[in-house]
């Protein structure tokens, strides 16, 4: 059995590729495809480069619709990051097999999605803190009723299966889901993502992105 030191961890930052008419598409009457693409690939890079400045696991790139897109190939060299390609399936489905994986080798395991820009490289070490004193999951909720952060010490198949994703309903179903499994959780402080006009004015006055 690993001593507490030899313990390690994953850190999964799942994204799209930043493909026009295919990411950020409620953004794109405001912005235009090729805008909200644009604003997707930044997002995509500021996760990244929050990861990195968290300091706390090996990252780790899971990338659709494959690993070889030219954006995956100049954030591995950029960040540092091991490109791998998502699972096929629905967003829990993508979810359960990043983590599964990455438990594998690693204690636990942190994923992150890429429209929270205001999840920081302090919110990343605090859930690595609370698995390691003994927590079974920790997530960090986004006001939109789902969550920004997933961290876990174990895996269930039944977590995120059946999921009703792009719904304000994900992270109630996910805390009766986590009680039924018996599991020792914690949240996090709640975080906003960037999806909706309004969002991006907010985003725009927060100034979180780099130009």
């Amino acid at each position: 059995m690993r001593s507490r030191a030899e313990r390690r961890a994953a850190l999964i930052v799942l994204a799209k590729a930043p493909e026009p008419g295919a990411v950020k598409t409620r953004l794109a009457p405001l912005l235009g495809a090729e805008g909200a693409a644009a604003l997707h690939a930044r997002l995509v890079e500021h996760t990244l480069r929050t990861a990195r400045q968290a300091r706390c696991a090996p990252l780790e790139l899971h990338c659709a619709p494959h690993a070889r897109h030219p954006f995956f190939l100049a954030c591995a060299r950029s960040f540092g990051a091991r490109l791998r390609p998502q699972a096929s399936g629905d967003l829990g489905r993508r979810m359960q097999r990043a983590l599964e994986r990455a438990l594998r080798g690693a204690d636990y395991a942190l994923l992150v999605g890429t429209d929270c820009p205001s999840l920081g490289a302090e919110d990343l070490r605090a859930a690595l803190r609370a698995l390691r004193v003994g927590k079974d999951a920790v997530f960090a909720p986004a006001e939109d009723g789902g969550y920004a952060l997933v961290g876990v010490r174990r895996s269930s198949k039944g977590l995120f299966a059946g999921m009703p994703w792009g719904t304000g309903r994900v992270f109630g179903a996910t805390r009766r889901r986590l009680a039924r499994l018996g599991w020792r959780w914690t949240r996090l402080r709640t975080v906003w993502d960037v999806d909706r006009p309004e969002d991006y004015a907010r985003l725009e006055r927060a100034r979180l992105l780099e130009r």
